[in-house]
């Protein structure tokens, strides 16, 4: 029987390679995304003919790596794109519950945009929530859908808020930079819907790494002179960097202000760097005097922070250890990142959690790794005797 003791709030779900096309209108198959596969044996997804990513890319946990991905679904590890193989390999970890994110569509839905065409684009962005809902309903208590919204689309993204969370969704995927697509700022009232439905329906809204502008990839230029993977590290980490950028945004907009009980997810990005960017903006902020221009702000932007905001550690060492404090431990959250490249899998999940929080007391490993997600995401328990206390 398995005993369980891990939240996972951030995964992605390998898409089938008919997700769009066996459900869009016949005048839309030829554009949406598809799987192509080549003279190897190669898949490919493809939108408007064009290639965007490896399929393999996505799923490398256990069986590959960015430089030789999986060339198909059958070598990739099963829990990729099969519900009741994630729910095995859920229990052989003791993770109780994952939150699951996208691939194709984009980490903020932003990849949709390239179609062009709006109605196009909002059947694409539902036709995944659906697929995503089906997909989760193998067990609906511990595969926890996140809302792909049309961004683009204030008033068809509140309504897509509103059907998805009656299909039982946990959260909210936005871009953390709207602006990058010719977007109103965060800051903007343009969006006050968009918080208002959140707040009304108590779903947190996630920042997912690389949810701004990827048009550009990694520079050509560097790929040439460093090495295509020296080239990823480097970007790998810049995105970090551009959560923080996010997060400080989010911090000066007044959008936390306007909605005190609003919630929001900086996923994937770690934590190490979050107490210097609130040190850092608090800094400012006094010496700017921005509360003498400002009336809506009451407090600190770290005092928002705490009240608000939540960030993801998987692989960090130093900020569990050294740093948990400065972040909140209320606001800290567990991830693997299952199945992606940079993902903890196996016997890693336990060794990094082991030696990151082996010191902490057993009621923060409690909070970071259980109840912080529970609370958040509204997590029905296992039965009491499945239960493991971190």
């Amino acid at each position: 029987m398995a005993q369980y003791r891990i939240i996972d709030v951030d995964t992605h779900v390998t898409e089938s390679a008919d997700l769009w096309t066996s459900r869009v209108p016949a005048k839309m198959r030829d554009t949406v995304p598809q799987v192509r596969v080549d003279k190897k044996g190669r898949s490919t997804w493809y939108i408007e003919g064009k290639p965007i990513a490896k399929l393999g890319l996505s799923a490398t946990a256990g069986v590959g790596s960015m430089i030789n991905p999986p060339n198909n679904y059958s070598d990739m590890h099963p829990g990729a794109y099969d519900a009741k193989e994630r729910l095995s390999y859920m229990d052989e970890m003791g993770i109780w519950a994952m939150v699951m994110y996208p691939n194709v569509g984009g980490f903020g839905n932003q990849a949709f945009l390239k179609l062009g065409d709006p109605e196009l684009m909002l059947t694409c962005v539902k036709v995944y929530n659906d697929w995503q809902t089906e997909w989760a309903s193998a067990d609906s208590r511990r595969l926890l859908p996140i809302t792909s919204l049309p961004f683009w689309d204030i008033e068809a993204s509140v309504k897509e808020i509103e059907r998805c969370q009656a299909m039982n969704h946990k959260g909210i995927l936005f871009t953390g930079e709207p602006h990058a697509f010719g977007q109103p700022v965060i800051g903007d009232r343009h969006w006050d819907p968009l918080w208002e439905a959140a707040c009304d329906h108590d779903l947190p809204i996630s920042f997912h790494i690389g949810s701004g502008n990827m048009d550009a990839g990694i520079n050509k230029e560097k790929i040439k002179v460093y090495g295509r993977m020296a080239a990823f590290t480097e970007i790998s980490v810049e995105f970090f960097m551009r959560n923080g950028i996010q997060l400080t945004d989010l911090l000066m907009s007044g959008v936390l202000c306007r909605y005190p009980s609003i919630k929001f997810v900086s996923v994937e990005s770690g934590i190490g760097w979050i107490p210097f960017v609130l040190e850092a903006l608090d800094y400012q902020f006094e010496g700017n005097s921005v509360a003498s221009e400002r009336d809506d702000f009451e407090y600190l932007p770290s005092e928002y922070f705490r009240r608000n905001v939540f960030g993801c550690y998987w692989f960090e060492q130093v900020a569990p250890k050294r740093l948990i404090d400065k972040v909140g431990e209320e606001n800290i959250l567990f991830e693997t990142d299952f199945p992606h490249p940079t993902s903890l899998f196996g016997d890693e999940v336990h060794r990094r959690i082991d030696e990151g929080l082996g010191d902490c007391d057993e009621s923060v490993r409690e909070k970071i790794l259980w109840s912080n997600a529970e609370k958040l995401y509204k997590v029905e328990p296992p039965p009491t005797h499945q239960r493991k206390v971190a």
